[in-house]
C-alpha cells in the first residue's frame, strides 16, 4: 500500500495544482483531486506556495483546518465510493447528496461523521 510522507502527500497537491493552473495534461488521480481544489478556493494560494505548504504546521489549537488532509479525505471518500467499499457507502453518499444537494456538501457530512 502506498504510505506517502507528509512532503509528498504536500507535493502531490501543490504540483497538482500548478499544472492545472497552467493547463497542463493531469492523471486520473491528479484530475480528481485538481476537481477537488477548484471546490475550496480557501486553499489556492496554499497550494501555490508549495515551500510553505511542506514547512507549514496546522494545528486545531490555532482553529486551523489542514487543507492537505482535507483534500486527502475528499480523495478517499471518492474512492471509497467508485468501489462502494464498505459495502453500501455508494448508496448512502447518493441519498446524502440528493439530501444536501451536492457531492461536495455530501463529502463534508462524510467527514464530519469521520472525524468523530
Amino acid at each position: 500500500m502506498f504510505n506517502p510522507t507528509r512532503e509528498e502527500v504536500r507535493r502531490f497537491f501543490c504540483d497538482t495544482w500548478k499544472k492545472k493552473t497552467e493547463n497542463q495534461i493531469l492523471t486520473p488521480m491528479e484530475t480528481l483531486a485538481s476537481d477537488w481544489m477548484v471546490l475550496h478556493p480557501e486553499y489556492h494560494s496554499t497550494l501555490a506556495d508549495p515551500e510553505g505548504a511542506i514547512a507549514q504546521d496546522y494545528t486545531p489549537e490555532r482553529g486551523e483546518t489542514n487543507p492537505f488532509l482535507h483534500l486527502s479525505m475528499h480523495l478517499s471518500i471518492s474512492e471509497q465510493i467508485s468501489i462502494d467499499q464498505p459495502p453500501g457507502i455508494k448508496a448512502v453518499a447518493e441519498k446524502l447528496t440528493q439530501k444536501l444537494g451536492s457531492e461536495h456538501e455530501a463529502q463534508h457530512a462524510m467527514m464530519e461523521c469521520l472525524g468523530q
